[in-house]
């Protein structure tokens, strides 16, 4: 069984319905023609439309090549940027010089775009929002919740400051309350004991449950269909930051049941940088979330009317405006940019989600199988024997000393020399962990499509050579 497949029935996350699409190379760009055969392509260089089949065993050297990344470093931080592939550079460089000459603005609502993004993420065009990172779309969903003073937002002690500043500004100008789970970290997990936490935290003054999946930290991937469960049991609202699930995971976000989740599309969608993918659910879900929609304002916008107000939110399955057209609406905006965003996401619709996802996972599994043979599976910090809770990330403590674990500076120099000794570039990360004084450190791969098995086995072997020769 694949391992999209152990996700999808666990319930942790859910795969996509199944949709690929094979949308053309001639697929029209944002409002100023098509977009044309790439250089690329008319050189007779690797184009997402001319794969061979996916059974071949020179797949994925193909998808490859279709990056434009430095064959003399090998790059496993996806988790930070992505690289956006050969064909978005070129659709970037063209509509940019069309935009130039002939002088184009562009006050839009992006539909076109937002409709081939909703298609590859599960959901509907009027709850999707490209924004320009995951920090931007936590911001515009924390303002826009109507919270008052003494509510609760129940959220974990492993955030990224994309959420932490948002519920801190929430806390300081309305007097919200924040609580926070502490998380266990390491392979002794299971989905349900995530789950178990959050609901022994849940109080009746909490009002919003906001986590991580996959936590940027230790990539241990919160099972987000279980806690927005949890979420929908106690009439809670949910937030997801899943910053690395564009991209990567090939979740349907209507079958997730949140009400909202940010994304990067920079990152592992590989697309423009500055780009994230906001979903805000704008409609009531029966069979994946029955809950009333909740009151929501569309802070950041040139396009909420100034007389008037809007209607309603949907009581039922059709929408009552299109949400997400009105925050998409923040007066001129690039047209290069959200031209590259649409053919990043055609590009994934033609090598397949699913595909993509399985690939990740399988090598995600592979490298940890590895560390765990090296160093022992107490040294990963990300689990490993629960597909519910896994993602291209991995967390380890390098070094064979315990008590290195507490030292930044030594683990910051182990990344740099892997960088500088041996072309190989990954990160630092640094997290507190239940019965330990003292934050862990540790370093982190990211394993993408563009990597192959012997990446992995390169990366695995320089560092434990590297951790021997510091020990």
């Amino acid at each position: 069984m694949s391992l999209t497949k152990l996700n999808s029935r666990a319930g942790a996350g859910v795969s996509r319905r199944g949709f690929v699409g094979l949308l053309g190379a001639g697929a029209a760009s944002v409002g100023i023609g098509s977009v044309g055969v790439s250089p690329a392509a008319a050189a007779g260089g690797a184009t997402s439309a001319a794969l061979p089949p996916a059974s071949s065993p020179e797949f994925w050297k193909a998808v490859e090549r279709l990056f434009v990344l430095d064959d003399k470093v090998l790059f496993m931080n996806v988790g930070t940027v992505g690289s956006p592939p050969r064909e978005v550079l070129d659709t970037l460089d063209r509509v940019h010089r069309e935009v130039a000459v002939k002088a184009t603005s562009s006050y839009s609502d992006f539909a076109d775009v937002r409709a081939v993004a909703a298609q590859g993420y599960g959901c509907d065009p009027d709850e999707v929002v490209i924004t320009h990172n995951t920090s931007d779309g936590m911001s515009k969903i924390l303002a826009g919740l109507a919270l008052k003073e003494g509510d609760e937002i129940l959220t974990t002690n492993h955030e990224h400051s994309g959420g932490n500043v948002p519920i801190a500004l929430a806390r300081d100008r309305h007097g919200v309350v924040i609580k926070r789970v502490a998380l266990p970290v390491g392979n002794g997990q299971r989905a349900e004991d995530y789950v178990e936490l959050f609901r022994r935290a849940i109080t009746p003054r909490t009002k919003v449950l906001m986590f991580s999946a996959p936590t940027y930290k230790t990539g241990t991937m919160l099972p987000v269909a279980m806690l927005a469960k949890l979420a929908q049991d106690h009439g809670l609202i949910s937030v997801v930051d899943g910053a690395h699930i564009p991209g990567m995971m090939a979740y349907d976000f209507h079958e997730l049941g949140v009400d909202f989740l940010a994304g990067s599309a920079a990152k592992w969608q590989c697309g423009p940088g500055g780009t994230g993918v906001l979903y805000i659910r704008n409609k009531v879900l029966p069979r994946y979330n029955p809950n009333p929609l909740p009151e929501f304002w569309p802070v950041v916008s040139s396009s909420y009317p100034a007389e008037g107000g809007v209607p309603p939110r949907t009581s039922g399955a059709t929408a009552s405006y299109d949400i997400a057209a009105m925050l998409q609406s923040v007066g001129n905006s690039s047209l290069a940019i959200m031209s590259g965003v649409r053919n990043v996401c055609e590009i994934w619709d033609r090598i397949g989600r699913d595909r993509i996802q399985e690939r990740v996972l399988q090598l995600s599994a592979y490298t940890k199988d590895l560390i765990a043979e090296r160093w022992g599976v107490g040294s990963l910090y990300s689990p490993k024997d629960d597909p519910r809770l896994v993602c291209g990330l991995t967390s380890l403590a390098p070094f064979r000393d315990p008590r290195d674990v507490h030292d930044a500076a030594k683990t910051a120099k182990l990344v740099a020399r892997l960088k500088d000794e041996y072309g190989i570039v990954i990160r630092t990360s640094d997290f507190p962990v239940v019965g330990s004084a003292r934050p862990h450190q540790a370093v982190r791969i990211s394993t993408h499509l563009f990597h192959q098995e012997e990446d992995v086995e390169r990366v695995v072997e320089a560092l434990w050579r590297l951790s021997g020769d510091m020990s």
